[in-house]
């Protein structure tokens, strides 16, 4: 009886350390898998500016960041003061371009935030807030601006109506009310990124339907022949909408390069459910390039540009 007693015993004790080695194993082998988890994904490891080597696309997309802020900032800011300088009636009519090329600076900082994110991601929640700004602001003060014109053009006794200023800084407080929910709001789903996705290509094809129909409502009017008085007054006429045409053309052309790519690589990835930076690099270079081309036409048009290149 005694030795079935200590019989019992042993394989009780037995069972209870095999079991309890097997736990002790297991834990190990946990531990070490959770250890070389961290490894990969530390900030330490993943992020130091000594060892980190970027790739051929990283490398373009820092030069894209450095020529949007290096030759942005200065472009923007200079037509932001040249239209703050100028005479009552000529800043009331710049008002909307003075509120895009405000949007713009932003968007030149925004570029010099994603350059410090390639070495230090503390600053990755501001990038976020200033992507609403880029996505949002640059489009919609562009959109306020082709609608400017379109009324202009096509119904100049409504353009008369509300051309005073008042109406203008309410319209551009809206705007800018709108932008700064973007960039609330992209500070909380840039991380969800097809729904960011969504919204981006929700955004980007409206405003670019109501431009677009603007645009070419207005290079419609402008070739048609209007009534007028023969000889030199009307050949000086015709000269000023060939070039005003000629400038809507290249604002149209600017609208489609800007917004049509980024907007179909969104709906790509949409639908792939795949990201894959070779197909969004050229979007995002179309996207950035094509906005100098705004300011250097604003520049060319007021007789400034001349200016800056004259010895």
């Amino acid at each position: 009886m005694q030795c079935k007693c200590v019989y019992i015993f042993l394989s009780f004790y037995r069972k209870v350390l095999n079991d309890y080695i097997l736990c002790a194993v297991e834990k190990k082998n946990t531990e070490e898998m959770n250890n070389s988890t961290v490894n990969f994904t530390t900030p330490e490891t993943s992020t130091n500016s000594t060892t980190q080597s970027f790739g051929p696309l990283q490398i373009l997309e820092m030069c894209l960041h450095s020529i949007s802020f290096v030759f942005g900032l200065p472009t923007h800011t200079f037509v932001t003061w040249f239209i703050m300088t100028r005479t009552a009636s000529g800043f009331a009519l710049e008002f909307f371009f003075l509120n895009l090329s405000v949007s713009e600076i932003g968007n030149c900082l925004n570029s010099l935030i994603n350059l410090q994110l390639f070495w230090y991601s503390g600053l990755s929640t501001l990038k976020n807030c200033l992507t609403g700004l880029t996505i949002t602001g640059r489009p919609l003060f562009q959109c306020l601006i082709c609608v400017e014109h379109y009324l202009a053009v096509v119904h100049p006794v409504t353009f008369l109506k509300y051309k005073p200023l008042r109406y203008r800084v309410i319209c551009c407080t809206a705007a800018w009310i709108i932008t700064l929910g973007s960039c609330l709001s992209c500070m909380f789903i840039v991380s969800l990124y097809i729904v960011y996705l969504w919204f981006l290509s929700l955004q980007f094809l409206l405003f670019v339907s109501i431009q677009l129909f603007c645009l070419v409502a207005v290079l419609r009017a402008l070739k048609q022949s209007g009534p007028g008085e023969r000889g030199r007054k009307r050949k000086e006429e015709n000269n000023t909408k060939r070039r005003a045409f000629y400038l809507i053309l290249i604002t149209t052309a600017t609208m489609v390069i800007i917004y049509v790519p980024l907007t179909l690589t969104a709906l790509y990835t949409i639908l792939t459910n795949l990201i894959i930076q070779e197909v969004w690099f050229p979007s995002v270079i179309c996207y950035v390039l094509a906005g100098f081309v705004q300011p250097v036409l604003y520049l060319h048009r007021t007789g400034k540009l001349s200016c800056l290149f004259s010895p």
